[in-house]
């Protein structure tokens, strides 16, 4: 924690499943400044909290993402109302794009966004993310697009974003950056990981021409589909992965948890 950022535990004032996601997203949150996929204090992840109330977690805006711990995180409803005691407010962008998702899909419990190098590029290039490599293959067919309307301060655009990302799981935003959504944390930081590294792939493989670049077959394409779906990958990412990271970040930047 910064020096000067004292942040009360509120562990003991909230239900047992609401402090197990507050420690999941406060640990997506430093491991997205691990990653390298931060834009300072911008870009936001957010958790839903379980119950009826349909509240959901997100960043403290002005907070850097190695900073994050599970007390600071925000609590709010679908009007963007703040829903705890905090010194902190949230980021009108986020809550924009996030209560689309958190209030309409189901699969959305966890919803991440961020603008990295190579994610804005790929964004950027006409053809989107291109089927050249294994961890394209494994993302291409779960993933939509949506046309960039300026910063994401219009609730207008909420229904648009739905209707671009339809029962897809990962998000291209045009000019923008990308985003993902789960289950769980763990699914979607995994899905962000492969989706972020087919970017930097495909930005490294058109940096010797486009006319130089193979790509994969529609055949081949189906093949990897079919492997990269279903209860293995989610065992994966749950069961190996997920508790993988967290050793990682045990390890490097301790501290999330509180």
């Amino acid at each position: 924690m910064a020096d000067g950022m004292q942040i009360t535990s509120i562990k003991d004032k909230v239900s047992t499943e609401e402090w197990k996601a507050r420690v999941d997203l406060a640990a997506m949150y430093r491991l997205t400044a691990l990653y390298g996929w931060t834009d300072m204090i911008f870009t936001h992840i957010s958790h839903r909290v379980p119950g009826p109330e349909h509240h959901f977690l997100i960043n403290p805006f002005g907070m850097h993402f190695d900073e994050i711990t599970a007390s600071s995180l925000v609590k709010i409803d679908l009007e963007g109302n703040i829903m705890q005691e905090t010194p902190y407010s949230i980021n009108a962008a986020g809550f924009t794009i996030h209560s689309a998702l958190h209030a309409n899909s189901e699969l959305a419990n966890v919803v991440m966004h961020v603008h990295t190098v190579d994610g804005v590029g790929v964004s950027a290039q006409s053809e989107g993310l291109l089927p050249i490599t294994q961890h394209a293959l494994q993302v291409v067919h779960d993933l939509a697009y949506h046309d960039y309307e300026g910063i994401a301060l219009d609730h207008d655009e909420r229904q648009r974003i739905l209707d671009d990302m339809g029962e897809k799981s990962m998000l291209m935003l045009r000019n923008h950056g990308t985003l993902t959504v789960g289950e769980s944390a763990a699914a979607a930081f995994v899905r962000m990981f492969y989706l972020e590294k087919a970017c930097s792939m495909q930005v490294a493989a058109l940096s010797s021409g486009r006319e130089n670049v193979r790509m994969l077959g529609s055949a081949v394409q189906d093949v990897v589909k079919g492997q990269f779906s279903g209860p293995t990958v989610n065992m994966v990412s749950n069961v190996l992965a997920w508790p993988g990271l967290l050793r990682k970040l045990d390890r490097e930047n301790p501290g999330y948890a509180e």
